[in-house]
Order: structure tokens, then sequence, then C-alpha cells
């Protein structure tokens, strides 16, 4: 589990999809995924809320794995979303992650379905059968309408042993000690909600799967590499620089402001697919502000060091 749970650690950037004239744009990806391993991300995370997995057809996805597992070749561990609200899509999903290559997939909880707590068991159960991988629990209430309880996280690691993980999206950092108290220190937990990062990590998670890392891998790596080197005041620095523009990629549904502030930036442009659509002029304007005046207080930050 150690082995395992180094593996886990540090920041892992969900990626965008960008598309051009409605289909993935493999140049605006391909960039993209190359500036995130230069800047030390520890984990990739194609295919998942943020990369638009519900509007992409199973051979897109397919397509978007395997190309991030060759970017990738061994830079970073490449964790596939594999979620859907129906168990059997779930489980065809999960197989053929695994089969483009995939080292781990991220399981969404069932999103308009709500299911009780003994139904995401057998939700889960059925997924983890399906594969060797292992398994990163998707607790997001605030999209899904039902969040994985801790007592059902302990049942489903004592169950199946690659279930070994969880990511956190429920905005509350007290999680984190519940579910420490559930399933002990066996249980990977990582942050996400970016601007929880730090708190999540004071409290015993090892990571992130993170949104604004589309835009700030540095800064995130940064944030991450500098608390677990014990450096809490420079980590409390870098919460601080990249708190506006956390904020500001949930301004509208994501990942149309992420996707603004990377067209913004000139990383990708801002397409998505119905019924998402860009941000508002008045939301973009807003991004543009905040892009600006976080572009210049990180350029001052890495001067100082």
């Amino acid at each position: 589990m150690n082995k395992l749970a180094d593996r886990f650690r540090g920041v892992f950037t969900a990626l965008i999809t960008p598309f051009k004239d409605g289909a993935v744009d493999t140049a605006a990806y391909d960039a993209l995924v190359e500036r995130q391993l230069e800047a030390g991300i520890a984990g990739l995370v194609p295919v998942g809320t943020t990369g638009e997995a519900a509007t992409l057809s199973d051979d897109e996805a397919d397509a978007l794995i395997a190309r991030t597992v060759k970017l990738a070749a061994g830079r970073a561990l490449v964790m596939a979303g594999a979620g859907a609200n129906d168990t059997k899509k779930t489980i065809e999903k999960v197989k053929r992650a695994e089969a483009a290559g995939a080292e781990a997939v991220l399981i969404v909880t069932p999103y308009y379905n709500k299911p009780t707590q003994a139904g995401l068991i057998a939700h889960y159960s059925a997924a983890a059968e399906a594969t060797s991988l292992p398994v990163m629990l998707y607790s997001v209430p605030g999209r899904c309408g039902v969040e994985i309880a801790p007592e059902t996280c302990a049942l489903l690691m004592e169950k199946h042993a690659n279930i070994v993980a969880i990511k956190e999206a429920g905005g509350s950092a007290a999680r984190v000690t519940q579910l420490r108290a559930a399933c002990g220190d066996r249980l990977i937990i990582h942050s996400g909600d970016d601007g929880l990062t730090l708190p999540f990590l004071s409290l015993g998670a090892l990571g992130v799967t993170s949104v604004v890392a589309n835009v700030a891998p540095r800064e995130m790596v940064q944030l991450v590499e500098a608390w677990k080197a014990g450096d809490t005041a420079r980590a409390l620095k870098l919460h601080e620089l990249i708190a506006e523009l956390t904020d500001g990629m949930f301004i509208e549904s994501n990942p149309g402001p992420v996707k603004a502030a990377l067209a913004l930036a000139n990383l990708a442009g801002p397409e998505m697919r119905l019924p998402m659509v860009p941000v508002s002029a008045t939301n973009r304007e807003r991004l543009a502000g905040i892009l600006g005046r976080f572009t210049s207080a990180s350029s001052a930050f890495q001067e100082m060091r």
C-alpha cells in the first residue's frame, strides 16, 4: 500500500477535452498534456467530468485514454474517468479504460438516480469486480445528489482490495477526518475542491484531483510539494496565490470557466458540447481580469524564490 500511496500522492489534473468544430482537438490536447508533464504533475485524469465525458462517444473516450497513456510514457499515473449512472455501462467503461492502458479508474457516484448507500455498495462492488485496476471512488453530491458515507467507503474497502482511494468533493474538510476515522490511514484521500487542497493535506489527504491545474499546474505542484517538505508558510502563500483563480473556475458550471481561461491564455479553444455552452461575455471579462492578476502575482512569486 505504501508504494501505491506514493503513486497517488500529489497533483492529478482533471483534464479538459478541447474541441474544434465539434471534434476533439488532438493537437491542443497533446500540448496541454505536455505542459502538465513539464510542470511535474503526478497524475492525469482524462475523460472525467471536467473532460465532458458525458458527451464523448466510447470511441472518443478510448482514444483519449490511449493517447494520454502514450503521451505520459510513465511520467505520470493515468487514471481514467469511468463513471456512469448505469452500473452495466460503468462496468463497460472500466473495462474499456483498462484495455486502453489506464493505470487506475475514477468512478463517480451514479448521477440522477440518487441510489441509497446499499445501491452504492452494489454499484461499486460490481465495478471493482470487473477490473484489477486500483479504483478511486468519487463523491460529489453537488453534481450527483448523493454522497458516499464514510461507513460505505470502509465496507467497500473491506470487500474489494482494489478500492483504495476517494476523491472527496463535498466541500467540507471535516469529511477527511470522518473518512479516516471510518477507513483508517489505508484510504488514499484526494481533495476534489481546489480551494480545500491545503486544509485537506493538513488533515491527512495525500493529494488533489484538480481543475485549476489545467491553468496553473506549476503552482499547484509547488503548493503540494511545499506542504510535503514541511514548508507550511510557502504552502500557505501558494494557496493564497491561487485562491482567486480557483474561485473563478466555478463562476459557472465546470468546465466552462477553465476552458475560457485556457482560451484567454491561448492554450485551447473555449468550445463545449451541448448542453454546455461557453461562459457569458460578462464572466469571460471577469476571468480575463482574474487570469491577469494571477499571472502577474505568480511571476512575482517565482522571482522571489
